[in-house]
């Protein structure tokens, strides 16, 4: 259909048990045997490429089925990373630029439930930098190109993007050093180290999408040296993204926004019109934003005066990720029509809130056969907004 409202989503998928197993033993360093991990990794792919397109996704991901977290697997790719157990070991002196903090003191019973879920972020340690920054080769990239680009021909899927961390996200939760004094040294050093992987990605005829929700949570962050204005630090991270993909076609590359994806209060989460004015310096010309959730969907009309570039593409939620209700296709494609009526349907892309696996944990937020439910209404509603 000539001028159809394209779909996508936010990157992550529901993995198999098994190859959780795989990743979290890897990421503890534990031995396993390479080539079967490998080979589940490229039956995952082939399984989650082949459902998308069922489920009528255009723009398809790999599902990261390959990396324990979209940020943690830098510790894999990355010399100078090292993983937390390993830095312990030897002793490391390490120092902490600032902590994450996710706290709400008024609702006491959901923070102790929380505690115990062993879910996200607690549930899976994140890498520790222990000497100067660089990228240990492009193999491990390259394999997952080649695994999504293999499954992207056999699915016959209109196009495929793979999500890599930014450098922002890399030292909001691998924030401890033993080698860098300061984080500005410390992120613009992950924006040199990642760039190899950036380049590969987009060279190889992806779309590159980075994530950084720490634009975002920069204001839910404690530094351990006093008070910090969240906006310096977001501004800076944008920064270090622009240095990441100087030279790169930015039509090539998307960034996704986040406000952390767990079901939650998020009563202090940061009014997207407060990122506009950093928002505006980004090079890339691609935009994922949470727009679906109870506490954000109210801020379309906002987009209103974003001030963005004429030529930057929207790629809003319209599907929640951590509510297991299955939009209505008419409620999302009312949520994609008020984006197309602000920039236009040709600069929108309907997307999802955010990851649907965002950590490689046995526990579940929204269950595998509701994702791609949810999946198929978005593509029936994105079907609906098209013929309006």
């Amino acid at each position: 259909m000539p001028g159809r409202i394209r779909t996508t989503h936010v990157g992550s998928l529901p993995r198999p048990a098994d190859l959780i197993d795989l990743l979290r033993s890897r990421h503890e360093n534990k031995a396993i045997d390479d080539r079967q991990f490998q080979a589940r990794c490229r039956e995952a792919v082939a399984e989650c490429v082949a459902r998308q397109v069922d489920c009528g996704i255009d723009y398809v991901s790999d599902g990261e089925m390959s990396k324990v977290s979209y940020a943690y697997y830098v510790q894999d790719r990355l010399t100078g990373m090292e993983a937390t157990n390993v830095a312990e070991a030897s002793g490391a002196q390490l120092t902490r630029f600032q902590r994450l903090r996710l706290e709400y003191p008024e609702f006491a019973d959901f923070m102790e439930f929380r505690a115990k879920a062993n879910a996200g972020p607690s549930s899976v340690k994140p890498p520790v930098c222990t000497g100067p920054l660089s990228y240990r080769d492009t193999g491990a990239v390259e394999a997952d190109i080649d695994t999504l680009k293999t499954a992207v021909q056999a699915a016959g899927a209109y196009a495929g993007f793979m999500t890599a961390a930014s450098p922002g996200v890399v030292a909001m939760f691998a924030s401890a050093s033993s080698y860098y004094t300061s984080e500005d040294d410390y992120v613009f050093g992950l924006a040199d180290a990642l760039r190899p992987e950036y380049q590969a990605i987009i060279a190889a005829g992806l779309v590159l999408q980075i994530d950084c929700p720490d634009l975002p949570l920069t204001h839910r962050m404690r530094y351990l040296a006093g008070d910090v204005d969240p906006m310096k630090i977001a501004a800076r991270n944008i920064e270090a993204i622009n240095v990441a993909i100087s030279g790169l076609p930015a039509d090539k590359v998307r960034i996704h926004l986040c406000w952390g994806n767990y079901a939650g209060p998020h009563t202090d989460d940061i009014d997207v019109k407060a990122l506009f004015p950093v928002l505006r310096n980004l090079k890339a010309r691609g935009l994922s934003f949470e727009a679906a959730n109870p506490r954000h969907a109210h801020e379309w009309s906002d987009w209103k005066d974003a001030g963005l570039a004429e030529d930057m593409v929207l790629i809003p939620g319209v599907i929640d990720s951590v509510s297991n209700f299955v939009e209505h296709p008419r409620l999302v494609a009312e949520r994609i029509s008020r984006f197309a009526d602000i920039v236009g349907a040709d600069r929108i892309i309907a997307g999802a809130d955010c990851g649907f696996g965002t950590f490689a944990t046995g526990n579940v937020q929204v269950f595998p056969s509701i994702v791609w439910a949810k999946l198929r209404t978005l593509r029936e509603g994105a079907e609906i907004a098209s013929r309006a």
